[in-house]
């Protein structure tokens, strides 16, 4: 399988994270969150009901009703930069949250790391070096960030970081 457009912008926006100071899991889970938000948004947000921003969902996790209640009393707007993401702690980690459903570090490696077939650390060091060549500026903007990081290197990443997948 192809690494596509997605795979590129969860390990750019984990970059992105990381670099302004995010751990590695935040950044991770921030990455992931915007991914499928900036693919929920070309598709024009369309067949989704609406969920509470605190109407949090763990999917494969069997968690008590009172750690439920704990994280969504925990739950936030964190920001970075000038863009907004909804956020819960859980174990005293900080999560993304869109859709009500949680992106942690353990969806991360199975929606982004996994495509690339034990070579991600290759393609996080790339991005990694990519980002840190920008000025803090455009990092903490939204719009700056997408326009001159993401956009004009979207297919040339996934067209090279897809290629590195068939290398012995």
């Amino acid at each position: 399988m192809a690494i596509g457009r997605f795979q590129v912008m969860a390990t750019l926006q984990a970059a992105r994270a990381y670099v302004l100071g995010k751990d590695l899991t935040e950044a991770k889970s921030f990455g992931l969150n915007r991914a499928i938000f900036y693919a929920a948004a070309k598709k024009g947000f369309k067949g989704e009901k609406e969920i509470s921003p605190k109407e949090i969902i763990l999917k494969r996790k069997k968690v008590s009703e009172d750690k439920l209640q704990k994280i969504r009393e925990s739950f936030k707007i964190e920001t970075i930069g000038d863009e907004m993401a909804y956020a819960v702690e859980i174990d005293g980690k900080v999560y993304y949250t869109i859709g009500g459903e949680i992106q942690t570090e353990e969806d991360f490696e199975k929606e982004i790391e996994r495509r690339f077939k034990g070579k991600f650390e290759k393609a996080w060091k790339e991005a990694i070096e990519i980002v840190s060549s920008y000025d803090k500026g455009v990092l903490l903007s939204q719009r700056y960030f997408f326009e001159a990081v993401y956009k004009p290197r979207r297919d040339e990443l996934a067209k090279k970081w897809s290629e590195m997948l068939e290398e012995s």
